[in-house]
């Protein structure tokens, strides 16, 4: 699997809503680049965690939605004799 990877735009406006974050909760002033390494490390070390449970709860959504088109389609036999 490759790294998980952001646009600069993506990149930038994590940083801003980070710095927001530990000015407002833990009224601390945090920098771009301590930002940038501490999103950089979440995507690394935690964001595979996130990625797999989307990857679970996707695996599960498409199981629910097949047997239920399985059940539609046995809904559709017809029995001989037109009853």
């Amino acid at each position: 699997m490759k790294p998980i990877a952001f646009s600069k735009e993506e990149l930038r406006d994590m940083v801003r809503r980070l710095q927001a974050y530990f000015a407002d909760e833990l009224e601390t002033d945090l920098g771009v680049l301590p930002a940038e390494m501490l999103i950089a490390f979440i995507a690394r070390d935690l964001g595979p965690a996130f990625y797999n449970r989307g990857l679970y709860d996707a695996q599960t959504l498409i199981a629910a939605k097949a047997e239920e088109t399985v059940e539609a389609i046995y809904g559709l036999e017809q029995k001989p004799g037109g009853r």
